[in-house]
């Protein structure tokens, strides 16, 4: 039975796990779960991925969901490059130790400032709380400057000299505010650099998963501006 995959290129996961299948000649079955339309709440999704989040995986009657777990388990399975997720005790510790620490700092913090500037107001009517836009945006602003100093201080890459899943993890993230109108890159050269190393050695895959979110950048820019200075 082929690998099946649920996903939905919205979803920062979802584009991790769809660029490190292409980038690594992974074959799949794509199985686009629209969040939008709410989905992903169905009964028939529902038992496959019982939290009922993307992605999710379904590979010869074997279920699995959350991202990181399911590229850890793609990369051991198919035997990718090394640098991936590596077998060396310390390399892999590095990868790990970034995964660890992003979900309560890059993830949290991304994902919470795009929803306060965007999706809340969508959903309630209201504008955006400026409070709550600036805190968010401030623990952010924090949270990169950790990446630059301590992730990006020797390597080129989050975990060492070449790219791993932690890269993908946090390139797919960190894009995120952007369809809310942020820019996280003009004042922040270092990270700015490692972000075009992480397309160049995912390419085409890495800019054919993002088209969706200059799509929707360019919708909701129109509908909901940001007032005042965007930059971090």
């Amino acid at each position: 039975m082929a690998l099946k995959v649920y996903f939905d290129l919205l979803s920062q996961p979802s584009r991790a796990v769809v660029i490190f299948l292409k980038t690594n000649k992974i074959p799949f079955t794509a199985c686009p779960i629209a969040l939008r339309k709410a989905e992903q709440m169905s009964d028939d999704f529902g038992k496959v991925a019982p939290f009922k989040k993307v992605p999710a995986i379904e590979d010869d009657g074997f279920q699995l969901s959350e991202s990181i777990t399911i590229m850890k388990y793609l990369a051991q399975k198919h035997k990718v490059a090394a640098h991936w997720y590596p077998a060396d005790l310390k390399q892999r510790a590095r990868v790990d130790e970034y995964l660890d620490w992003h979900h309560n700092n890059l993830r949290m913090n991304a994902s919470t400032l795009f929803q306060q500037q965007l999706l809340v107001p969508m959903m309630t009517g209201s504008p955006p709380n400026p409070k709550r836009v600036g805190k968010f945006a401030s623990e952010l602003a924090k949270t990169l400057d950790t990446i630059e100093g301590n992730f990006l201080k020797d390597g080129a890459f989050l975990a060492g000299k070449q790219i791993s899943i932690a890269d993908l993890t946090a390139a797919c993230e960190v894009l995120q505010p952007s369809i809310a109108g942020f820019d996280l890159f003009s004042n922040r050269a270092k990270l700015s650099a490692w972000l075009e190393r992480v397309r160049s050695s995912t390419n085409p895959h890495f800019d054919e998963a993002h088209k969706i979110v200059a799509m929707w950048r360019e919708k909701f820019s129109k509908k909901h501006p940001i007032a005042g200075e965007s930059k971090l």
